[in-house]
């Protein structure tokens, strides 16, 4: 089982429709039975929360359901156990980065737009989404189409790492 996390900052916004719409993405490539995907926020300020109603919005438009997303907190142990950790912006990748406990563990750390074809040789500084959150409808509109456009990668790149049999021991 290929395991990936998703990380914003308080796992209500960003993270959970990465989440959901990465989990659709595998299931439609036939992939629901070997790839994982879940969410969390780098702070513990969200926890037990709903997603965003806007959020929630933009999925349902998109035939995607949210009601049993409930906000939550990186746990720590998470590094050893999953085999990609997709920060959404740049604090996120930094912070995950800072409190890994060693290269390997750093190295699962990615930023969610690197996947984006239309980001490639972007300096990480500036492949972060801002947080929609301070925003209105329009905003989560514009966080969907940058995690949408990254989506695709994220798939290839799984695909390839499972044909090399990576993946977490637990």
């Amino acid at each position: 089982m290929y395991r990936i996390v998703t990380v914003c900052t308080g796992n209500i916004c960003r993270s959970p429709m990465a989440e959901i719409m990465l989990t659709r993405a595998f299931e439609e490539a036939g992939l629901a039975d070997d790839v994982v995907v879940d969410s969390a926020g780098t702070t513990g300020w969200e926890t037990g929360n709903p997603i965003d109603e806007r959020a929630a919005v933009k999925l349902t438009e998109l035939g995607l359901t949210s009601e049993t997303h409930r906000a939550r907190q990186f746990d720590p142990a998470w590094y050893a156990q999953r085999d990609l950790i997709l920060a959404l912006d740049v604090d996120h990748y930094e912070d995950l980065r800072l409190e890994a406990p060693d290269g390997e563990c750093r190295g699962r750390v990615r930023m969610l737009r690197e996947f984006d074809p239309s980001s490639a040789g972007t300096p990480v500084s500036e492949l972060g989404i801002y947080d929609p959150w301070y925003g209105d409808q329009a905003d989560f509109e514009e966080t969907w189409q940058m995690i949408s456009a990254a989506v695709p990668g994220i798939v290839q790149y799984v695909l390839e790492e499972l044909a090399r049999g990576h993946a977490a021991s637990s």
